[in-house]
């Protein structure tokens, strides 16, 4: 009985540990410290994270599984490249999925008589970015979730955010989507849709998400127009 509670107990550290070394893996990946088709080493991210093989290739199997890395022909795992073809498809999908998400926030926006709280808190966030507020790439996307997610929170949907994280994260390890480093105008958009959600007007809603996404695109495509 002994040995067995400690090989249980073993196993939930274990896989405590590889749920941490899979966070940070990921997280390096998706800020840029781990470069696209940039070689893994396992003996290196061993030592980084102090820990021993078992947990790590737990943690590099789930991401292999969810596609973040990919292991070639010779047996190396390499960071899985996301093109920008890819992220524009990405960006026409959330404009035509999430145009209908704000509008379903105004709608029940209208019905409760109320902005949802979540969608109240981040618009003083993005009042002063639009005002003209400076950041770095990482805190404004996690705040650019974080009104994404107040959105479908404002429209009652559960299992949007789940399909919107991932869609997300493969966005972002595109590189381009590194190369803005003012967010005046983003803000300015996503203030729009706070706007008319609150007013409970679903087509200016709808209209006004599809133009930030339309933005959004125009915004990559300059960037790539670039000599």
């Amino acid at each position: 009985m002994m040995e067995q509670s400690l090989t249980a107990a073993d196993t939930d550290d274990r896989e405590t540990l590889a749920d941490r070394i899979y966070r940070d893996i990921k997280s390096a990946i998706l800020e840029g410290r781990i470069a696209a088709d940039e070689p893994l080493s396992e003996n290196q991210l061993a030592a980084d994270a102090g820990a021993s093989r078992t947990p790590l290739r737990v943690a590099l199997s789930r991401l292999e599984q969810e596609g973040v890395i990919k292991r070639l022909a010779n047996g190396t795992l390499t960071v899985r490249a996301v093109t920008v073809e890819q992220l524009l498809h990405i960006v026409q999908l959330r404009r035509l999925l999430e145009g209908a998400v704000a509008a379903r926030a105004a709608e029940r926006t209208h019905q409760i008589g109320a902005l949802h709280p979540a969608l109240a808190a981040i618009r003083p966030v993005m009042q002063a970015y639009g005002d003209g507020a400076d950041t770095a790439f990482d805190e404004f996307w996690r705040q650019d979730d974080a009104f994404h997610s107040a959105v479908a929170e404002a429209a009652g949907l559960t299992l949007w955010p789940v399909m919107l994280a991932e869609l997300r994260e493969t966005a972002r390890r595109c590189t381009i989507t590194r190369t803005h480093d003012r967010f005046t105008d983003q803000a300015r958009e996503h203030l729009a849709v706070i706007a008319a959600v609150e007013a409970g007007d679903a087509d200016g809603a709808k209209a006004a998400m599809e133009a930030h996404f339309a933005s959004v695109r125009a915004r990559f495509l300059d960037w790539l127009a670039r000599p």
